[in-house]
């Protein structure tokens, strides 16, 4: 694989550097949206059609943020046929906190101690759902930098969304993203075209430390995360033109430019809300003689404000019509995680880009440009853009990483549908066990997707403790299981990957963050 050449043998900064490799892990049962609206006693559609969720996945008393994100980080690796040697720098973005002073990513070096690699640079990184993205950002710049010693990076965003019951609830979710960051990359991101909007706001926060739930004010988190929408927009044009002007190409830039774009997905609706907002930004910038294309039949908003549009129904109704046709072709691809799995935070985006990437041939994503947006309350933003490698030959890098995430819908398909009341049951539990010393769990880990790591205990100085599921490869025939609606699915990958190493971990294979 790319990323290997040691920085003193490379005559300037890494080329392309950027995402060679993804894993994406959710949890393996899920709540239907319809049966949720039914169970709340809100209107037929407040949901589904409302927000445009189907789905939410969500974790039992077995998981937490240490487990998803061991999971996902193993998997990572054994999909690659990667040894932990080959890892400079791992940061995780989350702020699913269980610890006011001790890592995740601390948790995560214990999968590093049979290679003997301790010399991995990194921590964790925290600003509502944008930790991730800064991990990112951070990885780049180290690969980028006299720091970078030859090796990859690893990403890891993870969290556990879940909001106390009310109107925010169908907005949760749960799931973990890792990304291999090297040089040479498939994804490269695109220097110097960031455009970044941070400012002070009370949209979303979650000030009681002995709580997983946040104080939300829904409408003002809406205005926060489209007007930063807006700024990053704004900025990250003046860059690109300013990047064009000094190639000598003179244009200017718009929606068309981009092959896809990926939004941080609080709910399905208001990635669609967004896309409509961009096509806004671009009809204020244009020519008003432009009324042709996508623009036919909105003179009437030319002298609008930005500003005073944010809960303007016939401005949104008419840009959300005029990009229909750009959403079905460059959005919507994106939101598979997002609709059966609900909100992730800091992973949601990147959930949207593994969405995008498994739902295309690599044929189809060569040479594209892809504008990625990343919001996190409080509040933090930047939209960025990633270019596609042209290379899609078999067994090319993209090739490889298209192959890598071709079973997402496979996988999500195969999860366990529970009713709504043992979804509430799960939440109630979670409530009560939070932060609790002396505590040992009592979810099923029959139910869980092999390969998982759970959580075993909680000792009496709040120390925890894991072990691993057996993983599906272990085994010649892939076990099963039948849901509530008895329909059978096979649990874990729907399919094997090539040069997967066999863990060697078993349930009693226990992992602990405490001292040993």
């Amino acid at each position: 694989m790319p990323g290997s050449t040691p920085s003193s043998c490379l005559p300037q900064w890494p080329k392309d550097v950027g995402i060679i490799a993804m894993e994406v892990y959710f949890p393996s049962q899920f709540v239907d949206q319809t049966e949720l609206e039914e169970f709340d006693g809100v209107s037929s559609g407040k949901y589904t059609i409302g927000l445009g969720q189907a789905r939410m996945g969500f974790c039992s008393d077995r998981e937490d943020i240490n487990s998803l994100c061991l999971t996902v980080v193993q998997r990572l690796m054994e999909k690659n046929c990667l040894g932990f040697d080959s890892i400079g720098r791992l940061e995780v973005g989350t702020e699913t906190i269980i610890d006011k002073s001790k890592s995740v990513k601390t948790v995560l070096m214990q999968l590093f101690e049979d290679s003997g690699n301790t010399d991995v640079e990194g921590i964790d990184t925290t600003n509502a759902c944008y930790g991730g993205t800064a991990a990112l950002f951070n990885a780049v710049n180290w690969v980028e930098s006299s720091s970078w010693d030859g090796r990859y990076a690893l990403v890891v965003a993870g969290d556990i969304a879940v909001y106390a019951s009310g109107s925010a609830r169908p907005t949760g979710g749960a799931g973990a993203v890792a990304m291999l960051v090297g040089p040479n990359a498939p994804l490269a991101l695109d220097r110097g075209l960031r455009g970044t909007h941070m400012k002070h706001a009370y949209d979303f926060y979650k000030p009681d430390m002995v709580s997983e739930y946040p104080v939300v004010d829904g409408k003002q988190s809406i205005e926060c995360y489209l007007s930063a929408l807006d700024r990053c927009y704004s900025v990250y044009r003046n860059k690109i033109h300013a990047q064009w002007q000094r190639a000598g190409v003179e244009k200017s830039f718009s929606l068309e430019d981009f092959g896809f774009l990926a939004f941080h997905s609080p709910y399905c609706k208001l990635v669609q809300k967004s896309l409509a907002r961009l096509m806004l930004n671009d009809f204020l910038m244009s020519s008003p003689d432009s009324q042709t294309g996508h623009f036919a039949g909105l003179e009437a908003f030319r002298d609008i404000k930005l500003e005073d549009t944010y809960f303007d129904r016939d401005v949104e109704k008419a840009f959300m019509k005029a990009s229909a046709e750009l959403f079905e072709k460059k959005t919507k691809s994106s939101l598979l995680i997002s609709n059966q799995n609900g909100n992730m935070y800091t992973p949601s985006v990147y959930g949207c880009l593994a969405s995008l990437i498994a739902q295309h041939s690599p044929q189809q994503l060569a040479g594209q440009r892809v504008g990625v947006f990343s919001y996190g309350s409080g509040l933090a933003a930047t939209l960025y853009s990633i270019s596609i490698t042209q290379d899609h030959t078999p067994g090319s890098p993209l090739d490889k990483l298209v192959s890598s995430l071709c079973d997402l819908k496979a996988r999500l398909d195969s999860r366990r549908k529970v009713s709504p009341h043992v979804f509430s049951e799960n939440m109630k539990l979670r409530e009560e066990t939070h932060h609790l010393a002396s505590y040992v769990p009592c979810g099923s880990v029959e139910e869980l997707f092999p390969g998982t790591w759970y959580l075993t205990k909680v000792d009496d100085k709040h120390r925890r403790e894991y072990a691993r599921c057996a993983n599906i490869d272990d085994f010649p025939e892939a076990r099963q299981r039948t849901s509530n609606t008895s329909t059978e699915h096979i649990v874990g990958h729907a399919t094997k990957m090539p040069c997967v190493r066999p863990s060697t971990a078993s349930p009693v294979d226990v992992i602990s963050n405490g001292d040993h």
